[in-house]
């Protein structure tokens, strides 16, 4: 398996679709570095040259945020959007949804699992 930026690509797939495997490369950013770089798509991974593959790893480097810069980044933009209370940072902190989704009935996968209040008891009769 090839190993670009700490990342290994699958063998079998592409050259366009296994760039994808690496945090912060997506379809049109793969596409990008395989145009400029004079690398055929359709290359399957394995078929890579040593030459290439460093080729396209200091093209990460030098331009495109990637893998541990880029979840660093993230967290660091969350920590800044908390610490200014605003009303994206107030959700974060209290882990509900961020972008205006309902949270009546779904939001399951930010809330966690359903937490059962009991209710009030029905008198019989």
């Amino acid at each position: 398996m090839p190993r670009i930026a700490g990342v290994d690509i699958p063998n079998e797939k592409r050259t366009v679709i296994a760039l994808t495997y690496i945090y912060g490369v997506g379809p049109h950013t793969s596409r990008k570095i395989c145009e400029e770089l004079g690398i055929d798509p359709s290359v399957r991974a394995k078929d890579l040259t040593d030459d290439q593959l460093s080729h396209i790893a200091a093209f990460l480097d030098k331009g495109v945020v990637h893998e541990g810069n880029l979840r660093r980044q993230i967290q660091s933009n969350i920590q800044r959007l908390k610490e200014i209370a605003c009303y994206r940072g107030l959700r974060h902190r209290r882990g509900l949804p961020v972008r205006g989704q309902r949270t009546s009935t779904n939001a399951r996968t930010r809330k966690g699992p359903k937490k059962t209040v009991a209710g009030k008891k029905s008198v019989k009769k």
